[in-house]
């Protein structure tokens, strides 16, 4: 692992006998991507991404600021995964499935060994099944696990989530993250009234824009020690169910 706070991710896929995720190719899932989520902008209402109006507003946020990289929102720090639901038909976008979601790696550090899971959407037809608790079980194996073992060795991965979206945090406990922290007045959704977006209902600072919400944060974690003693386990049941 380089000597440096800047993480370059081995491209490589990841797969179990239901989920494969593979680096998220704008040119090449964008269009099946936009065309699933488009008519669910509820999908963006706790992050500060989207909704997106048009394909190409969407793949541009894959290429628009500093790094060119294809599979890299806009860090080399962040990597992308398409989540393939190998249950479903062979597909244009896979030929071992069908385009399921999208799931991140952000603010990945060498100097420290960690990461954060992020920008992380299940398309409405793979929702309320086995898609979310795959793909997140196979970034954590491969996150935590011992290189030996195929994984990159970190030692924590952090989750952020919406303290207005309580499906999100309760995803993370299920596969073994435990509470940490609470970041009041953590994201500022310019607009978000008119984007949809979901506020912490707490009367806005003074001043602020009519249209502006903010989004308080619950902080999660999930450290080396509590993947080998506990989690990697309750990680594999929910996988399996």
């Amino acid at each position: 692992m380089a000597p440096s706070s800047v993480f370059h991710f081995p491209i490589r896929t990841l797969s179990n006998e239901r989920v494969k995720l593979v680096p998220f190719d704008p040119k090449h899932h964008v269009e099946t991507f936009f065309r699933l989520s488009e008519p669910h902008p509820e999908l963006y209402a706790h992050m500060s991404h989207g909704p997106f109006p048009s394909a190409a507003k969407l793949k541009a946020e894959f290429y628009e600021r500093g790094n060119k990289h294809p599979i890299s929102f806009t860090n080399t720090d962040t990597f992308a995964f398409a989540i393939i639901d190998k249950t479903r038909p062979p597909s244009a976008d896979d030929p071992e499935g069908e385009l399921a979601g999208t799931v991140s790696y952000c603010y990945t550090s060498a100097e420290h060994l960690s990461t954060e899971i992020g920008f992380i959407i299940i398309l409405p037809p793979y929702q309320r099944s086995h898609v979310a608790t795959n793909a997140l079980g196979l970034v954590l194996n491969y996150a935590l696990n011992e290189p030996d073992e195929g994984g990159l060795g970190l030692r924590r991965v952090h989750w952020k989530a919406s303290a207005a979206n309580s499906a999100s945090s309760r995803l993370a406990e299920r596969m073994g993250f435990e509470r940490v922290g609470f970041t009041p007045w953590h994201m500022r959704f310019v607009k978000g009234k008119e984007k949809g977006k979901i506020g912490n209902g707490k009367e806005p600072p003074p001043g602020s824009d009519p249209a502006d919400l903010w989004r308080d944060t619950v902080d999660l974690s999930l450290g080396w020690d509590q993947w080998r003693s506990c989690a990697r386990e309750r990680t594999q049941k929910a996988m399996s169910r």
